[in-house]
C-alpha cells in the first residue's frame, strides 16, 4: 500500500473489475481467482443495495457461494447454454491480440517454461459473452508481442459464430479495454505513469491523448468490502483474506 494510499492495491483492482463486471444475471470465478472473486462478491452486493438481486455468484472452490455439484463440467454446460455472462481468464501470457497462453514457452516439444494448461479456457472464451483478462505481473515478460502458444484466441474470423471474447484486461498497472482486435489503455492506476505502462509493455496497445487515472475505490465500497465481502470471501480464501483485509488477524486499519 502506498504511504498516500487508504487503500491496497487488491482493493483497488477488485473495484476496478467489479464496476467492469456490471449489472448482470451470473458470474463465476474459477480456481485460485483471489482478486476476481473479491470483485464479484462486491459486485453482488452492489447489486443488493441497488435492490437489483444480482448477480448471481458461482465461486469454484466454493461450498456457499457455488451452485454447481459437478464441478467444471457443469459449469461449461451452463456456460454453453448462455447461462453464464462473465468470467475471468489469465495466462502465462497475453499478448496484443488477445490471445492467452497458459501452455508453455519456447518450442512446444522443447520448452522453456511450462504453465498448467489450457483446460477449458478456448471454450469459455468464445461463449461467455463478458471475459475479463487479469494478470497482476505486468511486464514485458508477460504482456508479450505475440504468445508462443495459443491456448485461447482473443478474435476469430468474421465467419464464426462467437458471442464471447475479451472486453478488458486489469493489470496491476492500468486498464485496457479491448475492441476490434486491440487493447486501448483506459486508465493508470494510483503510483503508476503512462510512460512505465509503454515500457513494461510488449505490444502495441491505443490511448487517447489524455489517460485518466483510474479512480480510487470509495469510502463506502472500501467498508462493503472490508467488512462484509471479505467474511465471504475467508472461505476459499483463508490466507489472502487474512493478509489483504485483515479477516482472522487484527483488523485493517487503513
Amino acid at each position: 500500500m502506498n504511504a498516500e494510499q487508504t487503500f491496497r492495491d487488491e482493493e483497488l483492482l477488485a473495484d476496478v473489475i467489479a464496476r467492469l463486471i456490471g449489472d448482470v444475471r451470473h458470474v463465476a470465478v474459477g480456481n485460485a481467482s483471489p482478486i476476481p472473486a473479491t470483485a464479484a462478491l462486491l459486485a453482488r452486493e452492489h447489486g443488493k443495495l441497488q435492490g437489483l438481486g444480482r448477480p448471481y455468484v458461482s465461486l469454484l472452490q466454493s461450498r456457499k457461494h457455488n451452485f454447481f455439484t459437478d464441478g467444471a463440467r457443469e459449469l461449461f454446460d451452463c456456460a454453453g447454454q448462455g447461462r453464464i455472462d462473465v468470467f475471468f481468464l489469465s495466462g502465462g501470457q497475453i499478448d496484443g491480440a488477445g490471445n492467452v497462453n497458459l501452455v508453455s514457452t519456447g518450442g512446444y516439444a522443447h520448452p522453456k517454461v511450462r504453465f498448467p494448461g489450457s483446460f477449458g479456457s478456448a471454450y469459455l472464451y468464445y461463449v461467455v459473452p463478458k471475459v475479463i483478462l487479469f494478470r497482476v505481473e505486468h511486464s514485458r515478460r508477460t504482456l508479450v508481442p505475440k504468445v508462443d502458444f495459443i491456448s485461447a484466441p482473443g478474435a476469430s474470423e468474421k465467419n464464426v459464430y462467437r458471442p464471447g471474447g475479451p472486453i478488458a484486461l486489469v493489470t496491476n498497472r492500468c486498464l485496457f479495454s479491448f475492441a476490434n482486435g486491440r487493447f486501448r489503455l483506459t486508465s493508470v492506476h494510483p503510483g503508476h505513469t503512462v510512460a512505465e505502462v509503454i515500457e513494461n509493455t510488449g505490444f502495441d496497445f491505443d490511448k487517447p491523448a489524455t489517460v485518466p487515472e483510474t479512480p480510487a475505490p470509495s469510502p463506502a465500497t472500501l467498508k462493503l468490502m472490508r467488512e462484509t465481502v471479505a467474511p465471504q470471501l475467508a472461505e476459499v480464501y483463508p490466507r489472502f483474506a487474512a493478509q489483504v483485509f485483515g479477516v482472522g488477524q487484527p483488523a485493517f486499519a487503513g
